[in-house]
């Protein structure tokens, strides 16, 4: 990491992104490349499909643009389409990209010079050690970091299944605010951003209402908890993960309830039973809704 010129930084720290630390369980370790003032300034994330249309490509630059030039930083996760186009257009103001593997591996390799780029002028994260090749189970765990980071998160074309809208999910848990681009409504793709807006997140047309959302929130008053103490063994850090999944699946049913309620049920703590969850909607097999409320997969 050194000769990359890259460093750690634990909860603790002053330069851990301070919206981060107000999870219950924060990552207790990043890696991070490049200028870390960019975290402790006001974020927003945006997201949104890989295989995003020429509209929304555009509408992603315009908004990430705008932000960039009213003084926030840009959040995405480096993939294909939205998260693309909005880092490389607020890279002179300011962008953050939190990546799946560790910080030294690129992925999409496409993405190779706007990596470093990024790492000249904005600001790489990675939850995974050196080395790491991303598989898919770190995407989800990514998505949450990109939301705790930010104050809000804007959705653009998000597929009616698609880690966008895990993100968006994700994000209402950290009450963190959703906002989401309205399209065509005979695009089949950005179902999930119509699903979204039905469900009560904020329309977005451009950059000012994105100000106007963040304006309402009072998160940036909230005061982060003390850091928790790690390696202290919990009744579940010795288990087998897929027995853990098994037990979360057995107590879910047709009726959506709190992930409070089924965590107890799974006798998990809330923020293991969160995660689990989120595997098992991106594997088809649970559904969560807004509100923190979760449901098996009909």
């Amino acid at each position: 990491m050194n000769e990359l010129g890259a460093r750690i930084i634990c909860v603790p720290d002053p330069d851990y992104p301070p919206l981060l630390k107000q999870f219950s369980h924060p990552p207790p370790v990043l890696t991070v490349l490049g200028d870390i003032t960019l975290a402790q300034r006001r974020c927003v994330a945006i997201v949104g499909a890989r295989q995003a249309s020429a509209a929304g490509r555009k509408f992603a630059r315009e908004i990430a643009r705008e932000l960039s030039e009213a003084g926030f930083s840009v959040v995405s996760g480096l993939a294909r389409g939205i998260d693309g186009e909005a880092h490389a257009t607020s890279l002179a103001g300011g962008t953050i990209a939190v990546l799946g593997g560790g910080i030294d591996h690129v992925y999409p390799p496409q993405h190779d010079r706007l990596y470093s780029e990024i790492a000249r002028q904005g600001l790489l994260v990675s939850e995974n050690p050196f080395g790491h090749r991303a598989t898919a189970r770190d995407f989800p765990r990514r998505n949450r970091i990109i939301t705790g980071i930010a104050e809000g998160v804007v959705i653009i074309e998000a597929a009616e299944r698609s880690g966008s809208l895990i993100s968006a999910r994700t994000a209402l848990e950290q009450d963190r605010e959703v906002m989401s681009v309205p399209a065509s409504p005979l695009a089949p793709s950005p179902a999930g951003s119509f699903r979204l807006l039905r469900e009560g997140a904020t329309l977005v047309r451009h950059a000012e209402d994105v100000i106007e959302a963040l304006s309402r929130s009072t998160i940036q008053q909230i005061e982060a908890p003390p850091p928790p103490v790690y390696g202290v063994e919990t009744e579940d850090d010795n288990e087998i993960p897929d027995q853990q999944i098994d037990r979360v699946m057995s107590v879910l049913g047709p009726t959506p309830v709190t992930i409070a309620d089924i965590a107890l049920a799974a006798q998990l703590n809330v923020t293991r039973c969160a995660a689990i969850l989120v595997e098992l909607e991106l594997a088809g097999r649970a559904r969560t809704y807004s509100g923190g409320l979760a449901s098996i997969a009909l």
